[in-house]
């Protein structure tokens, strides 16, 4: 199988059944943007040696196919029933994740510069990703009906991600720089 099809040379692709659309649709630019984050992502696994986060973020990565998926079918579509929608599960497992890593984070007061370490650098690149896509998901669901149980999920996955960057950090014994406000150096 050649990797390309030339059917999206005129500036369409096809969503999960065969309907056509403009590559900039909004649908195309929510999963295109979930993408980034899972690219992102997997940077962040490319740069980490811990076993256990790699463990975890390859589930997140696999359920940011299951979002991508869930984006691509519009509600009501006959192909629906070949997919599981992302849900309040999918959610509560994800705050689940938070709680037991926001346990290892050190107690903090202000914003962090994104950054530490290489992993921990591309877990903040991914979490400002999951943030567009979030709000690129929000902008879709005042154009068309989708399941708002995804923008909920890249909320949390955002949050997620910013406590899973700090405990890379801080498993590496590496410090967060913090914002000053311009002025009070």
């Amino acid at each position: 199988m050649k990797i390309y099809t030339r059917t999206g040379d005129a500036g369409e692709t096809g969503l999960y059944g065969g309907e056509r659309v403009k590559k900039f649709s909004k649908r195309v630019s929510s999963y295109g943007t979930v993408d980034e984050a899972n690219s992102a992502i997997g940077l962040a696994r490319a740069h980490s040696s811990d076993t256990e986060i790699d463990g975890v973020l390859a589930q997140i990565q696999n359920a940011l196919f299951d979002v991508g998926a869930d984006l691509a079918t519009p509600t009501g579509s006959k192909y629906e029933k070949n997919l599981v929608r992302i849900d309040a599960a999918d959610v509560e497992n994800l705050e689940q994740l938070i709680d037991r890593f926001q346990e290892e984070c050190p107690p903090w007061s202000n914003f962090i510069h994104p950054g530490g370490t290489a992993a921990a650098g591309a877990l903040h690149l991914a979490r400002a990703i999951t943030r567009r896509a979030e709000r690129d998901v929000i902008e879709l669901e005042t154009l068309e009906e989708s399941n708002h149980n995804v923008a909920v999920y890249l909320n949390r996955l955002s949050d997620f991600l910013f406590i899973l960057a700090r405990v890379v950090n801080a498993r590496a014994g590496v410090s967060e720089a913090g914002w000053h406000v311009k002025g009070r150096r």
